[in-house]
């Protein structure tokens, strides 16, 4: 049975709970760490790829609502972790979690969930919250696991009415890397792991960490980059000591505007040196914002493993106008209608038309909306990093 949203009494065996900020308590039955967590409520559509969600920074601050039922038969293991730095505080789940059926499997998610301290409910109707997502839009609440079913639920009401919300918010400084490294891991083969990165292929790439997922650094070894992670606030001219090729603009949580006040000044020196540069997501967002562009708060964003993306303009040949099946989690978006005369749409969206790819005329600069390193399709966007690469010589 799945708990409504209400603000009645608590069911007998309710464990856990999720209050919005507008006072609607939703019931479930809790699970992974015990305490409440605030943040963000989205949604998620992807069937599979729970651990990978769990861990990517771009979700800091958020509680993400699977929208396919089943959770947990995969498991989790210790190659499909995306970073270990701040990522989704929470999830909401349909069922009960399920247990492991997966040969990869090294520990089941109810374990995996408390022993990195993310809070879980089951039992909630998903469908439901979805669908309020939907027409209201992402909405800021308290999630809170309490195995005895104790709650002062007008002071987590409070705590969710007090937070701020991710507009405005710099998340960035929270989920980056604290000091310089390089990159050593390679692609991930089916009974041989990741591989190692060499460090003398070239080009070199400097790759700004805002939050980066660790499978776009393997995608850029596997195109044949030789790659250096920098920290967000690193300085233009610490940036170019390193001798790069080209600069990549990584992913990342919050509010791009707010990062932008120190991260569009950096690009914007890259680019007067026509410094070839990739961003993805939360980079895309900013090479934007680096070019005057304006970027938007979504009402309720796009998360998950199945959003068609066109491709635009004469740049692709043949290809133009053929749709990838990509990979996506976002809640703010570059405004198309401010996109300078020399900024170039190169993508869009199938399902509501919104920006997903940019290039800059006469600079070897582009970014995408989107996750290519997500293996969407599967292999869809793979041309992206090739791209890149090819580009640095």
């Amino acid at each position: 049975m799945a708990f409504s949203a209400s603000s009645s009494a608590q069911p007998k065996d309710a464990t856990g709970v999720l209050v919005l900020a507008d006072g609607t308590v939703i019931w479930g039955k809790g699970f992974g760490a015990t305490g409440s967590q605030v943040g963000e409520v989205c949604f998620n559509t992807s069937m599979t790829g729970y651990q990978e969600v769990m861990t990517d920074p771009s979700y800091a601050a958020q509680i993400v609502t699977f929208t396919f039922p089943h959770i947990g038969n995969v498991g989790t293991n210790a190659e499909d972790v995306e970073s270990a730095v701040e990522s989704a505080v929470g999830c909401v789940v349909r069922e009960e979690v399920t247990k492991q059926s997966n040969f990869r499997a090294e520990r089941e998610f109810v374990e995996w969930m408390r022993g990195h301290e993310k809070i879980g409910i089951s039992g909630v109707d998903t469908r439901a919250l979805t669908r309020r997502i939907r027409q209201l839009g992402a909405p800021n609440a308290v999630i809170a696991h309490d195995p005895n079913g104790k709650f002062d639920i007008d002071a987590l009401l409070q705590r969710a009415q007090e937070w701020p919300g991710l507009e405005g918010m710099d998340l960035a400084q929270r989920v980056t890397r604290p000091k310089q490294e390089s990159w050593e891991g390679g692609y991930w083969q089916l009974g041989h792991g990741y591989g190692r990165a060499s460090r003398d292929a070239k080009p070199h790439v400097v790759a700004i960490d805002y939050g980066a997922k660790d499978n776009i650094f393997r995608n850029l070894v596997r195109a044949g980059a030789r790659v250096t992670v920098v920290p967000a606030k690193t300085p233009v001219e610490d940036i170019l000591a390193l001798g790069p090729d080209g600069v990549f603009l990584s992913n990342g949580p919050g509010d791009p505007a707010a990062t932008g006040v120190y991260a569009v000044p950096v690009i914007k020196a890259l680019l007067d040196r026509d410094m070839p540069m990739f961003g993805i997501c939360l980079g895309h967002q900013m090479l934007a914002l680096a070019a005057g562009a304006k970027t938007v708060k979504m009402h309720q964003g796009h998360r998950g493993a199945n959003h068609p993306v066109q491709r635009l303009g004469a740049d692709w040949g043949d290809s133009e106008g053929l749709v990838e099946i990509t990979s996506m989690n976002h809640g703010f978006a570059v405004d198309t209608d401010t996109l300078p005369d020399n900024v170039v749409e190169t993508h869009k969206s199938l399902f509501d038309g919104s920006n997903c790819g940019i290039s800059i005329t006469g600079k070897r600069a582009f970014g995408v909306q989107y996750h290519p390193e997500a293996s969407p399709g599967p292999q869809d966007s793979f041309y992206l990093f090739e791209k890149f690469v090819g580009m640095l010589g």
